[in-house]
């Protein structure tokens, strides 16, 4: 994983706070996992331990935060030490994703990370051109089913058709480069990127400052 230093930082004012919506945060280390759907849904072991928040628009069994992410800015600042958001950030257009980005920096504390995973498109068009795929082809073969290009890129068509909502379509898509060059934008300090064409997936690290002695050890760097 290559770290690169950013010195671009953007600063924005903060949206007015909606009463009430602040999770209730103990001593321990906590992570706000951004529209992870489920906490059944399993997270990385290094947040073994912490306080495991759960975000989402709508309210559930396991949602301690209902809100629509792009919404961050209106909890209280600097209150969580990372944010996990799995899957999420391709659901936002270009211009929603710039909104999330900032909320993540706005409710992470000063020494703070986001990590993010999203589909990555250079892998996902690689092995359409090189396996000679139809859009509607099957890609790989998730525990749900069979997935397809077309699954990758817009949403899995199947959960958007069953459940008829449109939020499930993806509606921007990433390239290792296009989400460092966001990440950078959003300001965060120091970012790491490593892309796999095995899982078809892009991982992030986004620090908020320097990285501390125990996220590089964490993290490996």
């Amino acid at each position: 994983m290559i770290l690169t230093r950013l010195l671009k930082n953007i600063v924005r004012p903060p949206a007015e706070p909606l009463p009430g919506n602040d999770p209730q945060l103990t001593d321990r280390p906590s992570v706000l996992n951004v529209g992870g759907g489920m906490k059944q849904i399993a997270i990385p072991s290094h947040y073994d331990g912490w306080t495991h928040l759960l975000l989402d628009i709508a309210p559930g069994p396991d949602v301690d935060v209902v809100l629509d992410a792009r919404q961050l800015l209106t909890l209280g600042p600097a209150q969580f030490d990372a944010i996990y958001c799995s899957h999420n950030l391709e659901h936002y257009y270009r211009h929603d994703c710039v909104k999330v980005l900032a909320g993540f920096l706005h409710v992470l504390k000063p020494d703070g990370y986001a990590e993010i995973r999203v589909p990555d498109m250079t892998s996902v068009l690689q092995a359409m051109v090189n396996r000679k795929l139809d859009i509607d082809d099957v890609l790989y073969t998730a525990a749900a089913g069979p997935i397809t290009v077309h699954d990758v890129i817009y949403g899995w068509g199947e959960q958007i058709e069953r459940s008829g909502v449109d939020f499930y379509a993806h509606k921007r898509g990433f390239t290792a480069h296009s989400l460092s060059r966001a990440l950078q934008d959003a300001g965060f300090a120091q970012i790491g990127i490593a892309a796999s064409e095995a899982n078809f997936e892009i991982r992030a690290l986004a620090f908020k400052a320097e990285p501390t002695a125990a996220q590089r050890a964490t993290f490996g760097f």
